[in-house]
């Protein structure tokens, strides 16, 4: 079968080379994935790089999420051969390929018939993420008001569109006119372009002063340095990454003047600490997706022979949403 391997540690386009490999076999408790569509991640830039929390022995295929049939199970898996799938293959077997094993337990889901494989590939990671942090660490209400930073990245458009499924208000901001109109139609109502406005005060307009009651900040930095000083009282400031290179202080003295929450996100950790979560969280957004109320943004299908090209793509950060590949065609 074919798949991208990284031989030497690198950008993509020197790191990634396509060629023929082994096939995979599922062993006990895992399941074969006949990989239809795999989603495309910024850390898999930085698993080329050798940059990435997780340094596999050469050589290896990156790729976290796929969507696909599954085609064999191993012994002990619950799981009819045939059944439409997500999946997250682990290292060093990954995603880019055409076909991945995956570990039944915690990392193969089930989607219905009327989700495609792109918009299966495209969810799970980061719709997973934003419904976490709304509803779990924030504890969003209806009708509340909802700050969503990259409004149109990956992350971003999903807490868009789960914050506006929950009845929010959502204010969004992004990087550039183009970004800015994609937030808007993905539902923000109101939808700022941080280099050119000023959304402290933007935020406090729109709120009469109070704030926003939900502050969702994958940026950090600056941004989170800013978000202080547009947090509603008793408001929750939700910590997702730190795209924007800084990890910003929190000082301690202003969260208690203001009486506002500043929480963290690392969803990983609920795949190994509570993975009934993952699977509660699952059935939650495959029922939104059903019901018309979220929709997987996706940029650009690419072919598989350009995936080094995408990747590159992905970290010129020129995208919005997410970028999926076809390994079948």
């Amino acid at each position: 079968m074919r798949a991208w391997q990284v031989h030497e540690l690198g950008d993509p386009k020197s790191a990634l080379t396509l060629g023929e490999v082994e096939e995979p076999e599922p062993g006990p408790g895992e399941v074969l994935v006949e990989v239809e569509a795999a989603a495309l991640n910024f850390f898999d830039i930085l698993l080329c790089q050798g940059k990435y929390q997780e340094r596999p022995d050469l050589p290896f295929t990156p790729g976290a999420e796929v969507a696909g049939t599954a085609s064999k199970v191993g012994e002990g898996v619950d799981l009819t051969p045939g059944t439409r799938v997500l999946a997250t293959p682990p290292l060093p077997g990954g995603g880019f390929a055409e076909r991945a094993v995956a570990p039944a337990d915690g990392s193969v889901f089930p989607v219905p018939e009327t989700m495609p494989f792109s918009a299966a590939a495209a969810m799970h990671t980061v719709y997973q993420t934003a419904y976490v942090g709304l509803h779990r660490r924030a504890d969003l209400k209806e009708r509340e008001t909802v700050l969503v930073h990259a409004g149109a990245g990956g992350v971003g458009s999903a807490a868009i569109q789960l914050a506006n499924a929950a009845g929010a208000r959502v204010i969004s901001t992004a990087g550039g006119a183009e970004k800015v109109e994609v937030c808007r139609e993905l539902g923000a109502e109101i939808a700022l372009d941080y280099r050119e406005e000023n959304f402290v005060e933007a935020v406090k307009e729109a709120t009469d002063g109070r704030g926003a009651d939900v502050i969702f900040d994958p940026v950090g930095g600056d941004v989170f340095d800013l978000s202080r000083k547009c947090i509603a009282f008793e408001g929750r400031i939700v910590v997702v990454g730190f795209a924007g290179g800084r990890i910003a202080d929190a000082p301690t003295n202003h969260a208690l003047v203001k009486n506002y929450s500043v929480v963290g996100l690392h969803w990983g950790l609920y795949n190994k600490l509570m993975p009934d979560i993952v699977k509660e969280t699952h059935q939650a957004l495959v029922r939104l997706y059903e019901e018309g109320r979220i929709d997987p943004l996706i940029y650009e299908t690419v072919p598989f022979e350009n995936l080094p090209e995408a990747l590159e793509l992905l970290g010129s950060r020129k995208t919005h949403g997410k970028l999926v590949t076809l390994p079948k065609g």
